[in-house]
């Protein structure tokens, strides 16, 4: 095995994709008002201080104008402006604006900082689009900025806007939500949301689920705004208009093209600028409400769509019902259904509007006419399939159904804005009225988008580090981001939530009506925890289960209650809870292993540990979520493997040992040794001839004698999933013969999958880093007694997997799974990982290098002793990938491991890093 530089292959990707196109976002904090303006020349009318105004692209209104002069044979006096600031500031990019009249123009300049340096700029736009200057950070306290060349007298700026550099005290700033965009599925793009909040909103750029639907970079066209992006959730969608639209042809009729230089997305808020209808659409939101700031750059009928009909994202719109309530809102109702996979049929999503202005008339449309000036309108029940079909190979569909919406008119001038907010309850109107009243009193925009602002950087300062390079700063928080967006919650601020768990089951679909349930409340009246909408925890344990309980263990306490509240309703623990319901997606009994992890590290505090044993318990028996049939599961129990599916067995195997630890902490002998019997029976799949497990049909025959294939597995094959037997590696390298052997046939397995970046498509391949399957392989060799191949093989796969910060890469273009990818990833880079999900007796921590030189965890002190935890390392390069030495508060530790007890009493660990492997570190 040779030893390779990691890292460079990602920078110089990022590097070119600069060059030749793609720049990171925009971040929220423009500092061009806080500087003092100075020009060569201004019209008496059209002053500099215009420049900083925030009246962009608006013509005649915020614009500086010089007052030069043109000589008959053609000479031009080329102005100058300059922004100053008190003190130096960091900033990496500069936009600069056009007056967007046509009859002067900017066509060039110089933009010089007063640190000496100069970037020429060419081509601006004639019409005041944007022309971003991105570069490196630099600390300075003016730029000036030089005319070369232009036409008219009256030439000039509508606006400069300079954003400040990336700030280690606002680690919001270092998110990107752009990374992978062109990859992800449609409810990852969220920047206006809270963490986990009901209301997610988002451009929708293409209406599809998976695989760069919702939000995608590549797209130019927006086609609207959705407001909950969920798992299995869509509805209600607006979209800012002017002039004459036909909402009948749906987002045919009323997209509009946008541009990424002057687009904003930062956690908590998003800008775009709608070139078709020429009006700036910003948002952010709290928990349950989104408000929007529309301004207008052109006089004009301004006509706010709120389509209620047809398919979105990834469910489809029925059964709207609205009413108009006053001369400024309007209120109602609308069924999510047409669900890919699975879940309840329908789930009605309850919807109050406000605007803060009166309408000048309130109309709506349907599929076949416009209907103005009406008091409500009530969609159609109807849907169609709609099958994807590009060829005959082509099997996805989706359910469509009818346009149907209401809009609000306004006469505006150009300069003038409107505010909107929506409030979304699964309960009731009153509810979804209740949470805009508590939450939304107000119409301070600004106030909103900080608040969230302060919500995310308290998020994320929870984990602060220091060195590595740029980007791997960049990628980190952006997976912390990743791993806190997905989940929603779904009550309201009552403490009201939907129940969709009772009903007639058909496939993965349940016939339910709602039940509106109420959460238990704290002695101050609030409810004790939130339920939660989630796409399935499967496989978590390498994950999210850790990443969670280091720094936001509240997280997992509050998952587990809801979880449990979920089979307390229906009697079955979700794999992927929808609005208060099941999915049935993936397989197995997965919350176990969350529910574990939470109870092991001492974190359930809002539901009983008991009441939750019993209610898994339940689970991993017939009739209980564990098995796709009773008649499968019983198999297993009786047999030892899932007759035909080595991934469900070995799956089974750990959700049973990780119950079988939970039975032991609770005093209860025969549970434990009868789960932990079970546990064992994947080693009747184990082949001698292969050394690797595959799967056997009822007969006890083998299904397959390819260890690349991926019959009889669940997105994985024998190379890929042999080593998730989790809690028996020992056992397993025994059966090899021997750690050698194993670390030796695991190590051959990553060295063919390095060519491809660790990356295959499900169920091919021998390693894959892009889907949860593959996740552990690497720190396999610490249980094996090879410690520096976990160190080696870490460091290659979090840069050539994970170490992407474009549109394309990130995630392994493949299966993020609401924030999966970016817990592997975070957790590599902290160099930190739990092979057994935290689930043991005694909860561990397993060692690898960090890319940073310092990392720094602050410890929730309602649940851990200790204020922080510190992670420190000595000689940290890219060459220094492998462990020398460690040290734990101040104590030589020669393992390669240390206990969540140890963790959460706070301290520091100090890692010793070297370009050559210390093989006596670390081995057990």
């Amino acid at each position: 095995m040779s030893i390779e530089k990691v890292g460079y292959k990602n920078i110089w990707i990022s590097v070119l994709l600069c060059i030749f196109g793609y720049f990171p976002p925009l971040i929220a904090q423009n500092i061009a008002p806080e500087a003092k303006v100075s020009a060569s020349t201004e019209h008496p009318e059209m002053t500099a201080a215009n420049i900083v105004d925030g009246i962009v692209r608006t013509p005649g209104l915020g614009e500086w104008a010089s007052n030069g002069y043109k000589r008959a044979w053609g000479y031009l006096e080329l102005p100058w402006v300059k922004l100053e600031w008190p003190t130096a500031r960091a900033i990496e990019k500069i936009v600069l604006y056009d007056r967007p009249g046509l009859d002067t123009q900017i066509g060039s300049g110089t933009l010089s900082f007063s640190d000496g340096s100069r970037i020429s700029v060419a081509a601006i736009a004639n019409d005041g689009a944007p022309k971003l200057v991105s570069f490196p950070a630099k600390n300075i306290k003016w730029v000036r900025f030089d005319v070369t060349d232009a036409v008219g007298v009256g030439m000039g700026l509508s606006e400069i806007e300079v954003f400040a550099a990336r700030d280690d005290n606002r680690p919001l700033t270092w998110v990107d939500p752009f990374i992978n965009s062109a990859n992800d599925r449609y409810i990852f793009f969220t920047p206006g949301a809270r963490p986990m909040g009901m209301t997610a909103a988002a451009p929708i750029t293409r209406t599809k689920n998976q695989y760069g639907g919702g939000y995608n970079y590549n797209s130019t066209e927006i086609l609207g705004f959705e407001q909950i992006h969920g798992w299995c959730l869509s509805a209600v969608q607006i979209m800012p208009t002017s002039g004459k639209v036909d909402p009948t042809k749906g987002h045919e009729g009323w997209k509009s093209a946008f541009n990424h230089d002057d687009e904003i997305a930062v956690p908590g808020y998003q800008r775009v600028f709608l070139e078709d209808y020429k009006v700036w659409a910003d948002f952010t939101s709290t928990k349950r409400t989104t408000i929007y700031r529309f301004r207008y750059t052109e006089q004009c009928e301004a006509d706010i769509l709120t389509n209620l009909g047809g398919y979105l994202g990834n469910t489809t719109m029925i059964n709207a019902d609205v009413r108009k309530v006053g001369d400024s809102g309007f209120e109602g109702s609308v069924d999510s259904s047409g669900r890919f996979w699975g879940g309840p049929e329908n789930v009605k999503v309850f919807f109050v509007v406000q605007f803060d202005r009166p309408f000048k008339s309130f109309d709506g449309w349907n599929e076949r006419e416009v209907l103005p000036n009406i008091l409500g309108i009530k969609g159609s029940s109807e849907m169609a399939r709609r099958d994807s079909v590009v060829s005959p190979r082509v099997t996805q569909s989706y359910w469509n159904a009818p346009t149907v919406g209401v809009s609000a008119k306004y006469d505006v001038k150009a300069g003038d804005q409107i505010q909107m907010k929506i409030a979304i309850s699964y309960t009731s109107i009153e509810n979804a009225r209740k949470n805009m009243q508590a939450e939304a009193p107000h119409w301070d925009f600004e106030k909103y988008k900080e608040k969230s602002f302060s919500v995310w950087n308290d998020k994320f300062g929870k984990i602060k580090v220091k060195g590595g390079t740029y980007d791997q700063k960049v990628k980190f928080y952006t997976d912390l981001w990743h791993a806190l967006l997905g989940r929603r919650i779904l009550n309201d601020v009552s403490g009201d939530y939907p129940d969709y768990t009772q009903g007639e089951r058909y496939a993965n679909f349940t016939k339910a009506n709602l039940r509106v349930r109420t959460l238990p409340k704290d002695k101050m009246g609030n409810a004790k925890f939130n339920m939660v909408n989630s796409d399935a925890f499967w496989l978590t344990q390498w994950n999210l289960n850790v990443l969670w309980g280091l720094a936001w263990p509240d997280i997992l306490d509050n998952i587990s209650a809801s979880l449990a509240q979920y089979a307390e309703n229906g009697g079955l623990l979700p794999r992927g809870p929808i609005a208060g319901g099941y999915s049935y997606i993936m397989t197995g009994n997965p919350a176990t292993n969350l529910l574990v992890s939470t109870y092991m590290k001492g974190l359930m505090t809002k539901t009983d540990p008991k009441r939750v044993f019993t209610l898994a318990k339940r689970n991993h028996m017939p009739g209980g979520m564990m098995g796709d049939s009773p008649d499968e599961l019983q198999f297993y129990i009786d047999n030892g493997w899932c007759p035909g599916n080595a991934g469900k067995t070995l799956e089974w195997a750990f959700q049973d040992w990780s119950l079988a630890q939970m039975a032991k902490k609770l005093g209860k002998r025969s549970e434990h040794d009868y789960f932990m019997g079970r546990s064992n029976g994947w080693k009747k799949l184990f082949r001698p001839e292969q050394n690797l497990i595959f799967p056997k049909d009822m007969n006890g025959q083998w299904t397959t004698d390819d260890p690349l294939s991926g019959k009889g597995w669940v997105e994985a094959n024998s190379w890929q999933g042999t080593w998730s037997v989790s809690h028996a590696i020992k056992e397993l390298a025994e059966m090899m013969g021997g750690g050698d052997v194993l670390c030796d046939k695991l190590n051959y397995a990553f060295e063919k999958a390095e060519p491809n970046d660790f990356v295959s498509g499900y169920g091919s391949g021998y390693v894959s880093y892009a889907n949860q399957p593959g996740c552990s392989n690497a720190h396999v060799f610490n249980h094996a007694g090879k410690p520096w191949l976990s160190q080696y093989w870490v460091r290659k796969v979090n840069e050539q997997v994970y170490g992407g910060t474009t549109v394309d890469q990130g995630y392994g273009g493949h299966d993020e799974d609401q924030g999966q990818m970016g817990g592997v990833s975070a957790l590599m880079s902290m160099g930190l990982f739990s092979l057994k999900g935290n689930n043991s007796l005694e909860p561990r921590y397993e060692l690898t290098a960090p890319v940073f030189d310092e990392i720094t965890i602050t410890l929730d002190q309602k649940y851990y002793q200790g204020k922080e935890f510190k992670i420190t390392t000595k000689n940290n390069s890219v060459e220094n990938m492998y462990i020398q030495s460690a040290a734990l508060n101040g104590q030589e530790l020669e393992k390669y491991w240390f206990t969540h007890k140890e963790y959460q009493k706070g301290g520091e660990l100090n890692l010793v890093l070297g370009p050559r492997p210390n093989k006596d570190w670390g081995k057990e």
